[in-house]
């Protein structure tokens, strides 16, 4: 009877153990989701501060509407005015493409940017749509035409910065840059090129007096040369992707001045 009252006690002092263990365990857990929570944002949102008292408060609101996890951690925004945004209509669905398309994939005070000259190509977020770079000096820095006017507007945080543009960066007109120019070659298409020549053969010797052989030589006809059957398609895919990479890497050693 004894024994019987014993393990029924150990069994109770098991269980409360177990519970006790279990509800410390999901403590622990939810205090340190909540601790990683500010800190990945901090950078965030003390951007969206300097945001508000530089009065973008149009392109604050498009960052809030934004689910916080699709927003990279590394990012340079792109921020038309109050004005200008009150000028264009955007669907909620496309909140994420319009930053994305206003925002370069790398944290770059205008120092940074600087120093890419005329004629660069920048990548955004959106992988598909480009910036070209017309530098005239930071009075007059323009990408697709739109022009940088207030820089350096994000400086606190390390991983965001944003400066103040004069339009919106639009996916058509003359200004957009979605895809590489194709590259300009002096040598002539294939269907222009020239007739390929005919390859000179070696000269015979002479026959011997002796031999003289009057049936005339059958000279070799050329080899037919197919100029076009090549193909550049692959050279064409890789194109994009080798530009796209030479110029992060330009980017991040930038980033590193």
């Amino acid at each position: 009877m004894n024994q019987s009252k014993n393990q029924g006690i150990i069994t109770q002092i098991y269980m409360a153990t177990y519970l006790t263990l279990s509800i410390l365990l999901m403590n622990l857990i939810l205090s340190a989701t909540a601790a990683d929570m500010p800190s990945r944002n901090k950078d965030l949102l003390g951007a969206i501060e300097e945001m508000q008292r530089a009065n973008y408060f149009t392109f604050v609101m498009l960052v809030n509407m934004s689910p916080p996890d699709r927003i990279p951690g590394n990012i340079t925004f792109l921020m038309p005015n109050d004005r200008m945004l009150s000028k264009i209509t955007l669907s909620e669905n496309a909140v994420l493409d319009f930053l994305f398309r206003h925002s370069i994939p790398f944290p770059l005070l205008f120092d940074n940017l600087k120093h890419f000259p005329t004629g660069s190509i920048l990548p955004t977020s959106k992988q598909d749509f480009m910036l070209r770079v017309s530098n005239n000096g930071r009075r007059s820095f323009y990408l697709n035409n739109v022009q940088i006017i207030s820089p350096d507007i994000c400086t606190a945080g390390s991983s965001i910065r944003c400066h103040g543009i004069n339009g919106v960066l639009m996916t058509t007109g003359p200004e957009h840059n979605s895809t590489f120019p194709s590259p300009t070659c002096s040598a002539a298409s294939p269907e222009t090129a020239a007739a390929p020549t005919t390859p000179s053969w070696p000269l015979l010797p002479p026959p011997l007096m002796g031999s003289l052989n009057l049936t005339p030589m059958v000279t070799p006809p050329p080899a037919q040369l197919d100029i076009g059957s090549q193909k550049s398609g692959s050279s064409q895919l890789t194109l994009g992707g080798l530009f796209y990479s030479i110029t992060t890497c330009m980017m991040l050693s930038l980033v590193g001045l």
